[in-house]
């Protein structure tokens, strides 16, 4: 085995938006390649075939599928976030529940000092802890 790495599938033409986005918010994070569609191609022309990011040095990879498949992203695979301060945590959780959805409000809930639990605008799910 050579490596193990989180793939986000998006359905919306929007994989290169989320990588964007998801490196500009958390320090320490780059895009490393992207692979776009091209014409008469069996995706959208521009779109994500395949792009790498990494987030705090974890790798993940998407694309923009170009089949609309009957389910998306769901809370019970996440992105688990441990962070450094509860600065750090507000400011994330606030940002990535812009135009998402709360599953879990900040708050504690007696396993950490505080953790918060959501879906991004994209669908992602993400938990973000900050330990006792």
């Amino acid at each position: 085995m050579e490596k193990l790495a989180t793939f986000l599938m998006f359905q919306d033409d929007n994989a290169e938006e989320a990588m964007n986005y998801y490196t500009n918010l958390i320090e320490d994070s780059q895009i490393t390649s992207i692979v776009r569609y091209g014409p008469n191609e069996s995706g959208k022309e521009g779109t994500v075939m395949q792009a790498t990011f990494t987030l705090k040095q974890q790798e993940f990879m998407c694309i923009d599928s170009h089949v609309k498949h009957q389910f998306s992203f769901t809370p019970s695979v996440s992105i688990f976030v441990t962070c450094d301060t509860e600065e750090e945590l507000n400011d994330l959780y606030q940002s990535l529940n812009e135009g998402g959805q709360a599953l879990m409000p900040l708050g504690d809930y007696g396993f950490s000092k505080k953790f918060g639990w959501l879906n991004d605008r994209f669908g992602v799910s993400w938990q973000l802890n900050l330990p006792k």
